[in-house]
């Protein structure tokens, strides 16, 4: 670095070399915010989706046991004692 000139055009050079990797990776950064944004939406009703098909095949395997398939009348039996008694809470909490 012999003059000072140069120096400073060194120095705009990098510069503009800093604002310009800048303003890419802001753009990348707010690309990547959209994308995990829909991605999050999009895990969200997945994961609905599973509670609803969860709470379909329970029921299922409990229609299937009422049925007289006797692979899981144990399960059933549990699974309507289960019902019974928060009913039975229920009741007891609208009689008070």
């Amino acid at each position: 670095m012999s003059n000072p000139l140069e120096a400073i055009h060194l120095l705009e050079d990098k510069l503009k070399n800093l604002l310009s990797n800048y303003e890419f990776l802001k753009e990348e950064n707010q690309v990547l915010l959209q994308n995990n944004a829909e991605l999050q939406v999009l895990l969200q009703e997945k994961e609905k989706q599973l509670e609803k098909q969860q709470k379909e095949y329970a029921l299922l395997k409990v229609a299937k046991t009422i049925e007289g398939s006797n692979e899981s009348t144990r399960e059933t039996k549990l699974k309507i004692n289960t019902l019974v008694r928060e009913i039975d809470k229920c009741i007891s909490l609208l009689n008070t």
